[in-house]
């Protein structure tokens, strides 16, 4: 299946641990097929699945098989198929507890390489609650797997949420890198996976009409917004204990607003990106308590309509506690203080049951000098914006004014429109694809780093103590609205009000 005069990767093993779970047969199984299929997955290469239940290899394979078939968005081709089950492993038994599943993966380890020939190349997956991340990664070590000889790699990657707080993503670093060394950590967020994401850097700094124009000489305000229609679903439990501060801005929305707003590096090695997001996050003003009422909103929505059809309010969900003061949504208004983006406000939101589902990066360019236009029946110019549309659909849109036909001299809105699929066709994929690839090929660009994890969390951190302090509940948001007043109340205060995409994307 190697696609040839691209980067090839290693053979190696992949070790997925909650082989079981829902991540698993929703996104990485079937991102494992898109790999296979597209060519860019090596011969020498296998799957070890470890989980809980107790599968033969043969009931493992036909449930993959299974998995395939329902969660891969096209008709699945059976020669890909055949190639990817047929390279699958299965240890089962509660690697929490019994430390004879360790044993076991050791010796499965030897014949996947055997059957194909693979060198000791390990990529262990742990698909698993953040807790467990050090103990399983000490029992892989005690085996012997996270040794690094005879030139092969060994890599971990580890899911989010990376900690809770600022103290236990310290600790878990530490833990970790007491059995493994950093270089040999990498910290997933499938959210750097989508296309749009990865081609900020490309569209930044690989076209010279942009980067000049990127600064607070010309950008007013900076709006990241990631909407959801869904309600925290057969999540409950979860989320009730989460909320969408510690869901979404350490790692998604912290991640993009990085990515915007970091320096050109020397180079894309992986550090040389990675040390420019980490000054960015250094650059954030640190919230303090008496200003988070300016500077951070919380709401929880209620009962409303989504799509014509009623829905409960959040405390109605199932598995929610009754009275819970979490919050479902979330905006706080960023300050980064260098030169750059002095006095440029980055606003950033998220939440659930909200009026449409986007994710976007909004560039708001300052408005131009009117002068010229006094002796005219125009009224007002429009403003530039630049929208990078990151899902549903993957595009650009970029606003501008341009003169209506007529005697007149009349101004209209025009946008320019580049969308991923009218343009390069249509690709599946679940998001894991490209990162799964990097891991395999030793790229960390897409991966956070310790101090990006400790830097997420020391910004968020005292926005957590003053919520625990405040007696309060959330600001109430009607389901299917765009959020809380106090959000836009927030934006007004400064002059601006947030740009809402009513239709998902042209």
């Amino acid at each position: 299946m190697r696609r040839r005069g691209e980067y090839e990767t290693d053979g190696c093993v992949l070790v997925i641990f909650g082989a079981t779970g829902d991540l698993t047969r929703r996104k990485l199984l079937p991102a494992l097929y898109y790999l296979a299929k597209d060519g860019y997955l090596p011969e020498q290469f296998a799957v070890v699945g470890v989980g809980r239940q107790e599968l033969t290899e043969a009931a493992f394979r036909r449930e993959v098989a299974k998995n395939l078939r329902e969660f891969v968005e096209e008709k699945v081709d059976a020669k890909t198929s055949k190639w990817l089950t047929q390279r699958l492993f299965y240890v089962g038994g509660d690697f929490t507890t019994d430390w004879t599943v360790f044993t076991d993966l050791s010796a499965t380890l030897k014949k996947a390489c055997s059957d194909f020939r693979i060198p000791g190349n390990f990529l262990f997956y742990l698909a698993l609650p953040p807790a467990l991340f050090p103990v399983v990664a000490q029992k892989i070590h005690e085996q012997g797997l996270s040794a690094e000889i005879d030139g092969n790699w060994r890599r971990f990657v580890f899911e989010k949420p990376f900690g809770r707080d600022l103290a236990s993503a310290r600790k878990l670093n530490s833990d970790l890198q007491k059995i493994v060394s950093e270089r040999q950590i990498y910290r997933i967020d499938h959210y750097l996976g989508k296309e749009t994401v990865q081609n900020l850097l490309v569209f930044r700094f690989g076209n010279s009409i942009f980067e000049p124009i990127w600064n607070r000489n010309y950008v007013d305000n900076v709006q990241i917004t990631v909407a959801e229609k869904l309600g925290v679903e057969q999540r409950g439990e979860y989320y009730d204990t989460a909320g969408a501060l510690r869901d979404m801005i350490p790692n998604h929305i912290l991640q993009l607003v990085t990515l915007t707003a970091m320096e050109p590096p020397v180079s894309f090695e992986p550090d040389a990106v990675r040390d420019e997001q980490a000054k960015i996050l250094d650059a954030i003003k640190p919230f303090s308590k008496r200003d988070l009422d300016k500077t951070v909103v919380r709401g929880q929505y209620s009962a409303g309509k989504i799509d014509g059809a009623k829905v409960v309010g959040y405390t109605r969900e199932p598995k929610v506690r009754a009275g819970s003061k979490t919050e479902t949504y979330t905006a706080l208004r960023l300050a980064i203080e260098n030169w750059r983006w002095a006095d440029v406000p980055f606003y950033v939101r998220t939440g659930k049951r909200l009026a449409t589902r986007h994710s976007t990066i909004l560039i708001q360019f300052k408005k131009a000098p009117f002068t010229l236009f006094r002796g005219t029946t125009i009224e007002r110019l429009t403003t530039n914006r630049l929208v990078i549309h990151i899902q549903p659909d993957e595009g650009i849109t970029l606003h501008f004014g341009a003169k209506i036909p007529g005697p007149v001299v009349r101004t209209g809105p025009v946008d320019m429109d580049f969308n991923y699929v009218e343009h390069f066709g249509e690709q599946t994929s679940t998001g894991y694809e490209r990162l799964l690839y990097d891991a395999m090929t030793g790229d960390a660009t897409l991966f956070q780093r310790s101090d990006m994890v400790v830097a997420s969390w020391r910004i968020v951190s005292p926005i957590l103590n003053g919520w625990d302090e405040d007696r309060g509940k959330p600001d109430r948001y009607a389901a299917g609205s765009w959020g809380p007043k106090v959000a836009d109340e927030m934006l007004e205060r400064d002059g601006r009000a947030w740009k809402n995409l009513d239709l998902e994307v042209k």
